[in-house]
């Protein structure tokens, strides 16, 4: 909801610039002052550029060009696809087994969300067609950036890792950004919506990237990924206490299902 606030202002590809282009200094900052700016094998700088199209370049424009030409309960309903392109991308690659049990427990998970968000309120019309094929294509991105990228995040750390991922990204995505931004009156944008593009950049992007990295040092790919479906039930219980939001029959069963699904495919074999 605060992208399409932001994206009411700005072009797209400007709001990526900015959000990518924050991300990269302020990593780098804490990185500099930490001492810990370079990696030991070069290799892994070439390995890290790679991830940074997929994980971040591709992701992000495919997402916010999606969100701006889709509606955002589209995008919450396509996001389920994140989890299950990223085990299949592992299980294809040999870096996941596709275990029964952790596939029953995806789609069940799966199941809770679409359940949760209701389809009722998304609208795949010829309208929004574009913009839910970005956001697929958004959602087979990022899952390829989980898929592969546990060994060189485990190798060098999360906080070095996603420093180099973003710098590589912003190469590409702050000179587009820029171009995209030119077209652009200041004068249109409050004060407000530089707010949110800090929020966006700070909280919604280097926070989350950040704290998947670090679990990818830990668990499987495929563990980070399916607690992706945690999001919506958590949206929602804010709602219910900050938003007078009813807890329903609906929710209930939506509830039961996401713990469910996530306990199963997370579980560790005896």
């Amino acid at each position: 909801m605060i992208g399409k606030v932001v994206l009411a202002v700005l072009p797209a590809v400007a709001l990526v610039g900015f959000r990518v282009g924050i991300t990269a200094l302020i990593l780098f900052v804490v990185q500099w002052m930490r001492g810990r700016l370079w990696l030991r094998d070069r290799s892994d700088y070439r390995r890290l550029a790679v991830m940074s199209l997929f994980g971040v370049t591709f992701n992000q424009l495919l997402f916010i060009g999606g969100l701006s030409l889709t509606k955002a309960s589209n995008t919450s309903l396509l996001a389920v696809t994140i989890p299950i392109f990223t085990v299949a991308i592992g299980a294809i690659i040999g870096t996941e087994r596709l275990r029964l049990i952790k596939t029953i427990g995806i789609v069940l998970a799966a199941l809770g969300v679409v359940i949760l968000i209701d389809p009722r309120k998304a609208s795949f019309s010829s309208e929004t067609t574009l913009g839910d094929l970005l956001i697929i294509l958004n959602s087979l991105s990022y899952g390829i950036y989980v898929a592969t990228s546990k060994e060189v995040i485990t190798r060098n750390g999360a906080f070095r890792s996603m420093m180099w991922v973003f710098i590589f990204a912003a190469a590409i995505c702050v000179p587009l950004g820029l171009v995209s931004f030119s077209a652009v009156e200041l004068d249109s944008i409050s004060p407000l919506v530089w707010w949110l593009v800090l929020y966006i950049a700070i909280v919604a992007t280097a926070g989350p990237y950040l704290l998947n990295a670090y679990a990818l040092e830990r668990v499987a790919a495929s563990t980070v990924a399916v607690y992706i479906y945690l999001q919506p039930l958590i949206g929602f219980i804010l709602a219910v206490l900050f938003l007078n939001e009813i807890v329903d029959t609906r929710f209930i069963v939506a509830a039961s299902l996401v713990f469910a699904g996530v306990y199963l495919a997370t579980r560790r074999r005896n």
